[in-house]
């Protein structure tokens, strides 16, 4: 299990389980929560952060925080486009 620190430094997890799901962009992954372009709210209390790679592709790592010691990685994919008006964080 391999542990992320994201933009408000709470510990997330990715278990092996996640991992096998998401495994061609572990390091991708990793790196997107804790210096992602910016944060959207995702669904029952998720987060989504969101790193561009180059024009119009975007990694989008959806995780949860339970506690300020602990979180968890959901899923992470590609998109074509993203809203960023939906953005709750951007990067300083």
């Amino acid at each position: 299990m391999d542990i992320a620190l994201s933009v408000k430094r709470v510990p997330i997890r990715l278990t092996a389980e996640r991992w096998l799901h998401i495994v061609e962009n572990h390091d991708d992954v990793l790196e997107a929560i804790e210096g992602p372009d910016f944060l959207i709210r995702g669904y029952r209390d998720s987060l989504i952060a969101v790193r561009g790679y180059g024009r119009r592709r975007y990694l989008m790592v959806v995780y949860r925080e339970l506690s300020a010691d602990d979180g968890f990685v959901i899923t992470a994919y590609f998109a074509n486009e993203v809203d960023r008006k939906k953005a709750i964080w951007k990067r300083p």
